[in-house]
């Protein structure tokens, strides 16, 4: 008898993802949250709440009738667009009896399965830990198989979590003093970097805007690029000649998106602060995202928060070869350079601008 085969693979996971009405291209950046956790999105419900029950964050009818759709699809969890708190969580898997996470969690697990390095291991875990903590008594199911063990693995986790509140606030308290120690490594390295008299150039935007395609196309680094949110979670350094004679440093970081949990703000300070220890920003806009404009207003919100609000600039529309109507956008940004980092479009003009600005922002260093 022929041997029967059978399909080992582990099958996506299904979605009902949740968007309010109300939200500029209401829910357009969760469906590409859940792509790139690599759900495959069942059904997209676009919703109207006029008010916000606390059982459900909405009224009883409509989440009965959200229940009802994903029983129906049917589907291994919902996702909505906004923050769930520990209560509601409980409340909506016990009426679906699915698991159930809000954007916060989603961006987290994101994060988690990106972490690559050290340093970014622990910040992760720590934005982990602090979303856990106040939902200890919460039925912790994974997407896959249960929530226990890290997100975006592929272990078999534990079959019950009931997590011990001490043992996560002892975890957390030791992860803050590792990463702690981190931080000063980091600070070791700036101040060298300080030393060399050397100005830094920080590439910052929204994510996937093309900030690690630009870093590689000016310096020739290989830096991990990927069409996906979130591709690049660790600063990356590289020297960099603008023109013969004026070395910088160019630094890649972390990609912003709106309402970035304020766990990961704090987990991932040290690394985003690299920003506001340069003396120029490169912001790398997606020139062809309808969103642009609120893209560049959640970017220029967090540089204020972490004290790089008064930092030079330059604004580079990137992406320009998928545009109809270049006008239209630069019209909105008078005093951006249009760019292609996939064509070479306008890489000399921005050489030459960075090279302009540096020599502004630093007019007693010999370049």
């Amino acid at each position: 008898m022929p041997q029967k085969l059978y399909d080992t693979e582990e099958q996506q996971k299904r979605a009902l993802l949740v968007s309010l009405s109300k939200e500029k291209d209401a829910g357009k950046e969760l469906r590409s949250l859940a792509e790139t956790m690599e759900l495959v999105v069942a059904a997209h419900e676009i919703i109207n709440v006029r008010e916000r029950q606390p059982k459900f964050g909405m009224g009883s009818g409509k989440a009965a009738e959200l229940a009802e759709k994903a029983a129906a699809l049917p589907v291994d969890c919902i996702v909505f667009d906004w923050d769930v708190s520990p209560s509601q969580q409980r409340n909506w898997e016990e009426l679906a009896g699915i698991p159930v996470l809000d954007r916060q969690e989603l961006i987290i697990q994101i994060f988690s399965a990106r972490a690559a390095t050290r340093e970014a291991d622990l910040q992760v875990q720590l934005a982990e830990l602090n979303y856990r903590l106040p939902r200890l008594a919460h039925k912790y199911i994974d997407l896959s198989r249960q929530r226990g063990g890290r997100y975006g693995t592929k272990g078999s986790g534990e079959t019950r979590l009931e997590t011990d509140r001490r043992k996560i606030e002892q975890r957390i308290h030791k992860l803050e003093k590792e990463i702690e120690e981190v931080s000063k490594q980091r600070q070791v390295q700036r101040r060298h970097r300080e030393r060399q008299g050397l100005p830094v150039c920080a590439i910052v935007g929204y994510t996937n805007a093309g900030k690690s395609s630009l870093l590689n196309a000016l310096t020739g680094a290989d830096v991990l690029v990927e069409d996906k949110l979130f591709a690049t979670l660790d600063a990356t350094t590289r020297r960099f000649e603008p023109s013969v004679g004026t070395p910088v440093l160019l630094t890649d970081t972390v990609g912003f998106i709106r309402r970035l949990p304020h766990s990961l703000i704090k987990a991932f300070r040290s690394t985003l602060e690299e920003a506001a220890h340069s003396n120029l920003l490169i912001h790398v806009m997606d020139a062809s995202d309808a969103a642009a404009e609120e893209c560049y207003k959640t970017t220029i919100s967090v540089l204020s928060e972490l004290g790089a609000g008064e930092i030079p600039v330059i604004t580079a529309l990137n992406k320009v070869d998928k545009l109809d109507n270049l006008a239209q956008i630069e019209n909105k940004f008078p005093d951006s350079i249009a760019i292609s980092v996939k064509s070479g479009h306008g890489l000399d003009e921005l050489k030459r601008l960075i090279s302009e600005k540096i020599i502004k922002c630093m007019p007693n260093k010999t370049l």
